[in-house]
């Protein structure tokens, strides 16, 4: 079998060669930085440039890059069996799983469907609230989706409609189905936000609510206490529209809580899990329901029946990282280290939040975001490339969103590490920018 052969020497030429990137303008871009190994925090370039990943690569890596305990799970099952399709078939790892998701998730959680990421989650969940409509009544007039104001749920067409219409897919508009949107329940304006809700569900056409529970992630890590959220689910509730809670971004300990919703007394009709499910190995998501969804679905009648899948659906060596990365997440050890996380950002906000550059700083279990003072709010604010390109400097992965810049490590990150983090940014604070 004939291979090719890239040299190391060559890879970041190669890329620009045969690669488009991800959120990247490729004309201006710099070549992309070849990683070649990485190893718990850190990401080692071609050149012998050490990066501590200070973002766990997009939010997906909990436990450190490479991790012995999951790679060696991956490898005993990919002996076993590597994929089978997930129609008409099951596998171990797909049914424990499922199982040992459901008794962390709310009591109310009954059935497990699978997909490839956190785009995908979503995308089932939506089908699902709008089909259980349309599955009760087919003359349903309750279709539409309500939303938060700068919220963000994927890049697939109903993820993206879901977010309502952003600068993230403008390009798209005309192609988008219409939603209503709702400011988040930040304090201070809980009230507002119930008011909106309250008037959008009063026009008798809203089948769901979807939301990112306690923290808007890519819209700018906007944090929100739950229980401005629970008067809004208690509503929703109240008024029999379905509520979907995307924990792509805020599951497997990331706000301290295993779960977002854990905070909450209120409960979801869905959840959506990625990101962290596998430990950052491979790809996978998670749409949860309860059971009053799924009985909405069972019939005589193929048509009722949820015609949604993937070819890799439930894939086995995706299901055993999560089940591997699940292992880890629940020993003391990292218990204790996701509160060192939390307790050392916490302690940084209280001595820098009243600093003049920063409009706030805010921390939320293992998650610090801090948005610098700028004459915009904005992804697409310029201030980004300059603090991207420091951190990068100094040897620090860290990603901003335009001038909201955000540290989420994974849970091995050590006191000193995270500390020298802490003092790249006081850098910037003092002079460096």
């Amino acid at each position: 079998m004939a291979t090719t052969l890239i040299s190391n020497s060559s890879l970041s030429q190669k890329d620009r060669a045969c690669i488009w990137h991800p959120f990247t303008q490729m004309q201006t871009a710099r070549p992309p930085i070849p990683i070649v190994r990485a190893k718990g925090i850190y990401l080692y370039s071609e050149d012998g440039t050490r990066y501590l990943d200070g973002i766990s690569s997009w939010w997906v890596n909990l436990h450190g890059h490479a991790h012995p305990y999951i790679s060696e799970k991956i490898k005993a099952q990919a002996d076993i069996l590597e994929h089978v399709l997930f129609a008409d078939f099951t596998h171990a790892p797909a049914v424990e799983l499922a199982s040992r998701l459901l008794s962390f998730l709310p009591r109310t959680m009954s059935k497990i469907f699978y997909s490839d990421n956190g785009s995908t989650a979503v995308e089932v969940a939506l089908k699902m609230a709008l089909q259980y409509r349309h599955n009760q009544n087919p003359e349903t007039t309750k279709t539409k989706v309500i939303c938060f104001k700068n919220s963000y749920h994927g890049d697939t067409f109903g993820a993206m409609s879901a977010a309502g219409r952003n600068e993230f897919n403008r390009p798209f508009w005309n192609h988008l189905f219409d939603v209503e949107s709702i400011d988040p329940p930040i304090i201070g304006q809980e009230s507002k936000s119930l008011s909106q809700l309250e008037s959008i569900i009063k026009k008798g056409t809203a089948a769901c609510f979807i939301f990112e529970p306690l923290i808007l992630g890519s819209g700018g890590m906007i944090i929100y206490p739950p229980a401005g959220l629970d008067i809004l689910m208690k509503y929703c509730r109240e008024q029999g529209v379905l509520t979907i809670a995307d924990e792509v971004m805020t599951g497997f300990g990331r706000t301290g809580t295993l779960f977002a919703s854990e905070r909450l007394c209120e409960t979801a009709d869905f959840v959506c899990l990625s990101k962290g499910l596998t430990g950052g190995f491979l790809p996978l998501g998670v749409t949860a329901c309860t059971e009053q969804i799924f009985n909405a679905f069972l019939g005589e009648h193929l048509h009722q029946a949820f015609l949604h899948g993937h070819s890799y659906t439930a894939n086995p060596l995706a299901c055993s990282s999560a089940l591997a990365s699940l292992d880890l997440l629940l020993e003391d050890n990292c218990f204790l280290k996701r509160e060192m996380i939390a307790t050392s950002h916490r302690n940084f906000c209280l001595k820098w939040q009243t600093h003049p550059k920063l409009k706030r700083c805010q921390s939320l279990g293992t998650i610090l975001a801090l948005e610098y003072q700028a004459n915009s709010t904005s992804y697409f604010q310029p201030m980004r490339d300059r603090l991207y390109h420091f951190f990068l400097s100094k040897g620090i992965l860290l990603r901003p969103l335009g001038n909201v810049l955000y540290v989420m490590p994974p849970y091995c990150i050590e006191a000193v590490e995270l500390k020298h983090i802490y003092d790249q940014i006081i850098h910037t604070l003092e002079g460096a920018l």
